[in-house]
């Protein structure tokens, strides 16, 4: 009886695709959220004018998946996600996304548009601890195979400074992590050579 309640509370609502810091539940209230694959979809490195440093989006591309995470946004209230999200659109993509609802409810994902980002610099840095935080869900949702996935699965790592940030955070939601996650992070950048900036 309280699966089928569950369930009918979130019946009418649509969800957004994940496929950076909102894997980490920890960085939102969505409470109904599930494993998902995004298709048709490439995750990349970007940096806007909007946003001082570089973040994730994704751009169109017909031979990517991606994992990620869909979340229900209670009553479509998109005004939190929309100013969280602002330098991105959101973009219908249901026809996209894998996952395993019994319903088939509308899905978005944010993007920035096309035209309005650009490669990272060292003046537009990732930074490490939204990468950490990046990371930490995708731990958490996919395990070390899933994270290594979006580290793969990932664009632009070469051409992306990532500034150190972690002993003094610029990332509003940052997280601490367990030394067993900074250490699997360290590991990973390390392994494909990015470079790191030192504040």
């Amino acid at each position: 009886m309280q699966i089928k309640r569950y369930r009918k509370i979130y019946m009418g609502h649509a969800y957004f695709f994940g496929y950076g810091s909102l894997v980490n539940r920890d960085t939102h209230d969505f409470k109904e959220a599930h494993a998902a694959q995004l298709s048709g979809w490439r995750r990349v490195w970007r940096h806007t004018s909007l946003r001082k440093v570089a973040y994730l989006t994704v751009i169109p591309d017909e031979t990517s998946r991606i994992d990620g995470l869909i979340a229900a946004v209670p009553g479509q209230d998109w005004a939190a996600l929309d100013a969280r999200e602002r330098a991105y659109d959101r973009v219908a993509a249901a026809h996209q996304v894998t996952h395993a609802l019994t319903h088939s409810p509308d899905i978005a994902v944010y993007a920035i548009p096309e035209g309005r980002h650009a490669v990272p610099t060292e003046t537009h840095p990732a930074l490490l601890s939204y990468i950490d935080v990046v990371v930490q869900g995708y731990l958490r949702e996919f395990g070390e195979d899933g994270a290594r996935r979006f580290f793969d699965t990932t664009g632009g790592w070469q051409q992306t400074p990532v500034l150190d940030d972690r002993s003094d955070p610029v990332y509003p939601r940052h997280r601490r992590l367990s030394l067993d996650e900074y250490g699997f992070v360290d590991t990973q950048l390390r392994e494909r050579d990015i470079r790191i900036l030192r504040r």
